[in-house]
């Protein structure tokens, strides 16, 4: 009798020791996998939601003078940029908290749309060297980087920040996805819904 009551004593510990074990190994799984789950939205780093085409034309002109400003000498061109400019959302600037428990992952802020890449084509026309003012290497350089800055100061007039954010639900869906491969569930109810295909960011 003393026999069969040990085994039983001893068969209902060694069930609770496995039982614990089995809820530290799981409660460690979850939070390892909470870790990789940020770490992996966060490699995603940037999303393109939107690209738009600009043509422009840039006028360029130098003027230097000499002796005593009673010469001057004027070098100009006539610069063509074709550009394309990419928008949409640097994911690193995502405020996210997890919830090993509940297995949810949570965003509190989500970033404005910004200039993630330029792409820029730029044709020189007219180029004209003044007498002792004449072009450089350095001057194309610059000019390059002039007709650059020119793209991006007529991005916010283009429109393309707010057809960005008109398609910020499917930045959010891509993330919603990531934390659906390891079952856990995406909770942005902390953003503002403006409707039900548009979101309307802080």
């Amino acid at each position: 009798m003393e026999t069969f009551f040990t085994l039983v004593v001893g068969g209902i510990l060694a069930l609770g020791a496995y039982t614990l074990y089995g809820y530290f190994q799981s409660k460690k799984k979850v939070s390892a996998q909470s870790i990789i789950l940020l770490d992996k939205i966060k490699k995603v780093c940037k999303f393109i939601t939107v690209e738009g085409d600009f043509a422009e034309i840039y006028h360029y002109e130098d003027v230097k003078e000499r002796f005593l400003k009673l010469v001057s000498s004027k070098k100009k061109a006539l610069v063509v940029i074709n550009a394309k400019a990419y928008v949409g959302y640097d994911f690193n600037k995502i405020e996210l908290t997890s919830n090993p428990k509940k297995k949810t992952v949570t965003i509190s802020h989500f970033p404005q749309p910004e200039i993630l890449s330029i792409e820029t084509n730029i044709n020189y026309y007219d180029k004209k060297d003044g007498y002792f003012n004449k072009f450089e290497a350095t001057d194309l350089t610059n000019l390059s980087e002039e007709a650059k800055q020119h793209i991006i100061d007529k991005v916010p007039e283009s429109g393309l920040y707010n057809v960005a954010k008109q398609e910020a639900l499917e930045s959010l869906l891509l993330v919603e996805n990531i934390v659906q491969t390891i079952g856990w569930t995406l909770d942005y109810s902390a953003l503002k819904i403006k409707s039900k295909d548009t979101l309307k960011l802080k």
